[in-house]
């Protein structure tokens, strides 16, 4: 089936989506854009001279002209974080950035589910909600997905299983104020707290939930300190949600979307279950949380709100 991608920003992040999308073969054409029109060019040409040893794929560099008529946009560019820098300050440049990408995407493809990659991805698919035209089912960022498959990967590193076995789950801002409604964590069908004691004979540890949730949110920082930038995971992620978006049947992530009175929280975009299929949002799922839980999203919520409240759209 024919599935046309088009990806704004061919740095790190832009261009290993477009490589794990080759990998797994999701799409059938990739548009690469940049405004470093070279960088696209030579990523494109790279990737593309790959192609005979996978699934027939047209790749290549291009215009927001070549955009046009695109399934699914992911939208990368951005600047990242630097030392000393706000994150205010970075959000704020951010947007303007996102302001300028939306005055030339929306025009091409009005019809794609538009996937918001880029930091702070949270305020970028309020903005893109609010300000780009495009139906809000059609626009989500990948919000916690990436928190969440860190938490499944060192639950599963905790007790030795497939992590495939394990279903947690990573709710709120994709940043500091993110938490784990540890109510909903398992790992086949027991809860993540009683599985040590019930795998008798293995002798093993209890769950630290404060040690897990910091591993969770410090992952990104220990990594780009380490090689300076965070990209096969987040590739991954993007793959996998584009995978949903065409499988036929429908998934549920925690990407971040425009929330309408969800736990008593409207106006603002998070990440909590959400059913995404091939028209894009299907729905939001209000999975029972404990009453901590409830206020723990509700201050991620006023946390992305204050800063919101400080942005120049």
């Amino acid at each position: 089936m024919a599935n046309k991608i088009t990806i704004i920003g061919a740095g790190q992040v832009g261009s290993t989506v477009a490589y794990a999308l080759i990998v797994k073969g999701v799409a059938s054409e990739i548009v690469l854009i940049d405004i470093n029109t070279e960088r696209a060019m030579g990523e494109a040409m790279d990737m593309r001279q790959g192609t005979p040893y996978t699934k027939a794929i047209n790749i290549h560099d291009g215009n927001y002209d070549d955009a046009k008529d695109s399934d699914v946009v992911i939208l990368t560019s951005g600047v990242a974080r630097k030392p000393g820098q706000s994150r205010l300050d970075l959000a704020q440049i951010n947007v303007d950035i996102t302001k300028s990408v939306i005055a030339q995407i929306t025009k091409v493809a009005p019809n794609a589910n538009y996937i918001i990659v880029a930091n702070p991805v949270d305020i970028l698919t309020y903005q893109f909600v609010k300000y780009s035209g495009i139906p809000a089912n059609h626009i989500f960022g990948t919000g916690t997905m990436l928190d969440t498959a860190r938490l499944r990967t060192k639950l599963a590193d905790t007790y030795n299983v497939a992590p495939v076995n394990v279903h947690a789950y990573v709710f709120g801002e994709h940043g500091d104020s993110s938490f784990v409604p540890w109510s909903l964590a398992n790992i086949g069908t027991i809860p993540v707290d009683k599985y040590a004691e019930c795998a008798e004979g293995r002798n093993l540890p209890k769950l630290n939930h404060d040690e897990i949730e910091e591993y969770v949110r410090k992952s990104g920082g220990i990594i780009i300190k380490a090689k300076g930038c965070t990209n096969y995971g987040i590739g991954a992620t993007v793959t996998q949600l584009c995978n949903c978006l065409t499988a036929g049947k429908d998934s549920l992530l925690t990407v971040s979307t425009m929330l309408n009175g969800e736990y008593g929280i409207s106006d603002v975009c998070l990440s909590i279950l959400t059913e995404v299929g091939g028209d894009g949002i299907k729905n939001r799922m209000v999975a029972p949380l404990t009453d901590a839980e409830v206020a723990s999203l509700r201050h991620s919520a006023d946390t992305l709100k204050d800063i919101i409240s400080q942005l120049h759209f």
